[in-house]
């Protein structure tokens, strides 16, 4: 069985201050995203309708916003709300971690729809344009993940050749896991990207792309939430209702990319990019 290499999370430090490799991963995500969308806006259906660098780079600083805001409150209220009632000043004390990833985008979407008010374009208008450049931030940050040894996976046969132990889960037995993050980057980020980068590459319907990508991460996600460990203090919410938060939280995304994708197909006759 392979063991975690246990990377220390600090990746230099500069006197007092310390750059993690979870910061760093962040950062890489941000950059990806720029050259990306920088490419699409330059794609001849985008260039038409008067997409410019200027509008991705002001895009990106607003889905900054939504994903350091959103991620955050939307952790603790999805998944610690008594505990962060009771505390609230420990808020915004995002060094101790805690990120949502369904609080980011519904603070991204927020994001998208003030940029796309400022700049009078329509919410989908945007959300089509930037959807394709996505998926490897996610895959950037869940690789942070496991650079951490955070999220870890639940118990794994053990023959099978990638099960890992993760020696952060203090487990008694000292079991193999699946290595979940790895999973979820490889499926929510470099799958889920060449799927909506090739899908992408020609006009659509407007709201198409964007309903390609929700309902395609929450299947996704959905799936490999089977294959990672809930949180301690939600292991009590899965066993009971059957699934995980991460699953219940994947089903509007999955219902809602579904009837966006329809919709956009029925109310438009001719693709608009």
């Amino acid at each position: 069985m392979l063991v975690h290499p246990q990377f220390d999370p600090i990746a230099l430090r500069l006197g007092p201050v310390a750059i993690h490799w979870y910061g760093i991963t962040y950062l890489i995500a941000f950059g990806l995203f720029l050259w990306l969308a920088g490419k699409r806006a330059r794609m001849p259906q985008h260039v038409a309708v008067g997409w410019t660098r200027q509008d991705v780079d002001d895009v990106l600083f607003y889905g900054v916003l939504g994903v350091v805001l959103g991620g955050r409150l939307g952790y603790c209220l999805f998944y610690k709300p008594d505990y962060y009632l009771d505390h609230l000043a420990e808020v915004v004390a995002v060094w101790k971690g805690g990120m949502s990833f369904h609080g980011g985008l519904l603070g991204v979407l927020l994001g998208l729809y003030l940029f796309g008010r400022r700049r009078g374009r329509s919410f989908f208008e945007v959300s089509d344009l930037i959807a394709p450049c996505v998926p490897t931030g996610i895959a950037a940050v869940r690789l942070g993940n496991f650079i951490n040894g955070e999220l870890w996976g639940r118990q794994a046969p053990s023959d099978l050749p990638w099960a890992m132990i993760f020696p952060q889960a203090n487990d008694p037995a000292g079991f193999a896991r699946h290595p979940s993050q790895l999973y979820q980057a490889a499926g929510e980020g470099l799958l889920l990207f060449v799927v909506l980068w090739l899908y992408a590459r020609k006009p659509r319907a407007t709201g198409q792309i964007s309903g390609v990508f929700m309902a395609g991460y929450g299947v996704l996600r959905f799936t490999a939430e089977y294959f990672r460990e809930p949180d301690d203090f939600l292991k009590d919410f899965a066993v009971r209702t059957g699934l995980s938060m991460g699953q219940w939280l994947c089903v509007p995304m999955i219902i809602g990319g579904i009837a966006i994708f329809a919709w956009a197909t029925r109310r438009n006759q001719r693709p608009a990019g």
